[in-house]
């Protein structure tokens, strides 16, 4: 187990090796998040890496084709049906 005093305002410094291990150093931008009663500190980095793996995966999964393709094949076939039924 780690720890760090609280400076009077309100500062804890990373420890080197965990600022190693995120790969931050000075003026990086940092994320935390509470989670069951903890504090979870990561990068913005790592955080972005997170949601592009997270995304990456449901685009795998996705069997389909280009969801753009099929956005502007409904908006046509939607157009389509305006405009017969209404003639």
């Amino acid at each position: 187990m780690n720890s760090a005093i609280l400076s009077q305002d309100g500062r804890v410094v990373i420890p080197k090796k965990f600022r190693n291990k995120l790969e931050i150093k000075e003026g990086d931008e940092v994320i935390w998040k509470e989670e069951d009663e903890q504090i979870i500190l990561t990068s913005r980095r790592q955080e972005l890496e997170r949601a592009e793996r997270f995304f990456g995966q449901m685009m795998a999964d996705y069997a389909g084709d280009s969801l753009a393709d099929e956005l502007i094949a409904e908006r046509r076939a939607g157009a389509i049906y305006e405009h017969t039924s209404h003639g």
